[in-house]
C-alpha cells in the first residue's frame, strides 16, 4: 500500500508539473519543458535512492548516523558562507555543485531523524535521565535547528523541531522536560518572528489578506481563487488561469492550488487521503519494527513526510501564513524528492525486517512509549 500510494503521488506530480511549469519555464529559460526534464532526472535519482535504501539493512544507518549528522552540519555551515551558499529569494539555503543546487536542510532532515533514533535507542535504559536521555540529544538537535534557522528557513526549522519532539516523546523522555523545552523554544521562535520584518508582514497579511492583496497576500489570495475556480470537478487539465503568472511558485510550493483548480476538490481531497494513508502505513511499520531504532526512525520519517505535507496544504488553503515548504512527491524540487524517496526506502526496509522481538530486545526497549 505504501509503495502504491507513493507511486500514485509521483505520477500526479509529473502530470501536474507538465501542466503547470511550461509558462514559467518558457519565460525564464526559453524552454517550456525545462522544469519537467529536470524533475525527470531527479525522479530517476530519487528512485535509485529509494531502491538502494529499501535493499540496505537499515541498521547500517544506525552505525553511520553520527558521521552523517556531522557531515550535514558542515554542509549547513557552508550554506551560510557568502560566496559558497547560493542566495535566492532572501535566503541562503542552497549549495551549487556544477549545474545543480542542493538544499542542505533536506539531508539534515534525514540525518537528524537517524541520529536521534540511534542515540535514544542506544540509551533506552537511561532514557529518563536528564543528561543522556534528554540534554545530549537535545544539544545535537539544537545545533541543527540553529543552522537551519540562520539561513533563514523558519518552516523547515519548525518541521524538524516538531518531529524531533515526537521522537523524544515516543522514546520515553520525561514529559516535563519536553514541556519546558517546547514552551521555551516556541517563545524564542515567536520572538524571532517578531523581530523579522519579512515574516511579520506575512503574518499580518495572513490575518488581513484583502488589505495586502497586491503584496504579501498575493500568493494566498490567488491560491484561494484557484480552488474557487476549480470547484468540484476542476476547469480541466492544462486549463488553469492562475498558473499563468497570477500564482508565483505554482510548480513548487503552491502546486496543490493548481491541482484544485484543474482537477477539482475531489482530486485535492484524494491527495489528502493519500497522505493520511501514508501516515497510517508508517505508523503500522513503526509499531511492528523489530527494535527501538527501527521504531523511532520509521516514526520520524513518517512524521517528517506527512507533517510537511500537512503544513504545505495548510499554507496553500489559507490555514497558515505563507512559508516555503514543498509538497512531498508532487512539488518541483530535486533535494526534497530524493530525500523523501530515501525515507520511503528505509521505511520499506524496516517493514521487510519487522517481526517478533526477542526477550533481550523487549527488556532494552522497555522505556519507549510507542
Amino acid at each position: 500500500m505504501l509503495i502504491g500510494l507513493v507511486l500514485l503521488l509521483l505520477t500526479l506530480g509529473i502530470i501536474m508539473l507538465a501542466s503547470t511549469s511550461g509558462a514559467q519555464a518558457e519565460l525564464t529559460y526559453g524552454d517550456a519543458s525545462y522544469f519537467l526534464r529536470r524533475q525527470a532526472v531527479w525522479l530517476l535519482l530519487a528512485s535509485i535512492a529509494a531502491f538502494a535504501c529499501a535493499r540496505i539493512d537499515y541498521h547500517l544507518w544506525r552505525d553511520i548516523s553520527l558521521p552523517l549528522m556531522i557531515f550535514c552540519w558542515i554542509l549547513l555551515v557552508m550554506t551560510l558562507i557568502p560566496g559558497v551558499g547560493v542566495y535566492m529569494n532572501g535566503s541562503r539555503r542552497w549549495l551549487r555543485f556544477g549545474v545543480i543546487n542542493i538544499q542542505s536542510s533536506e539531508l539534515a532532515k534525514f540525518a537528524t531523524t537517524m541520529v536521534l533514533a540511534w542515540w535514544l535507542a542506544r540509551n533506552q535504559r537511561r532514557i529518563t535521565e536528564f543528561r543522556k536521555g534528554f540534554l545530549y540529544p537535545l544539544t545535537g538537535l539544537g545545533i541543527t535547528l540553529l543552522l537551519i534557522f540562520a539561513e533563514p528557513d523558519f518552516g523547515t526549522t519548525m518541521l524538524v523541531a516538531a518531529v524531533g519532539l515526537v521522537i523524544f516523546f515516543a522514546a520515553g523522555v520525561r514529559i516535563s522536560y519536553l514541556a519546558i523545552v517546547s514552551v521555551a523554544g516556541l517563545g524564542a521562535f515567536i520572538i524571532a518572528i517578531m523581530h523579522n520584518e519579512v515574516r511579520m508582514r506575512r503574518i499580518i497579511a495572513f490575518l488581513n489578506p484583502d488589505k495586502y492583496a497586491q503584496d504579501e497576500a498575493f500568493q494566498l489570495l490567488n491560491a484561494i481563487y484557484a480552488f474557487v475556480s476549480g470547484g468540484a470537478s476542476g476547469v480541466g487539465l492544462g486549463q488553469s488561469l492562475q498558473k499563468r503568472f497570477y500564482l508565483p511558485e505554482a510548480h513548487t510550493d503552491f502546486i496543490f492550488a493548481i491541482i484544485g483548480e484543474e482537477l477539482g476538490v475531489t482530486v485535492s481531497i484524494g491527495v489528502i487521503v493519500a497522505f493520511v494513508c501514508i501516515f497510517f502505513c508508517g505508523i503500522h511499520i513503526s509499531m511492528h519494527a523489530s527494535d527501538t531504532f527501527g521504531r523511532l526512525a520509521s516514526l520520524g520519517f513518517t512524521m517528517m513526510i506527512t507533517l510537511q505535507a500537512t503544513l504545505n496544504i495548510a499554507v496553500v488553503t489559507g490555514c497558515l501564513p505563507t512559508k516555503g515548504l514543498p509538497l512531498p512527491f508532487i512539488s518541483f524540487g530535486g533535494s526534497s524528492l530524493v530525500i523523501s524517496m530515501a525515507m520511503i526506502g528505509v521505511l520499506i526496509n524496516i517493514a521487510r525486517q519487522s517481526g517478533g522481538e526477542t526477550l533481550e530486545k523487549s527488556v532494552k526497549d522497555k522505556g519507549h512509549r510507542f
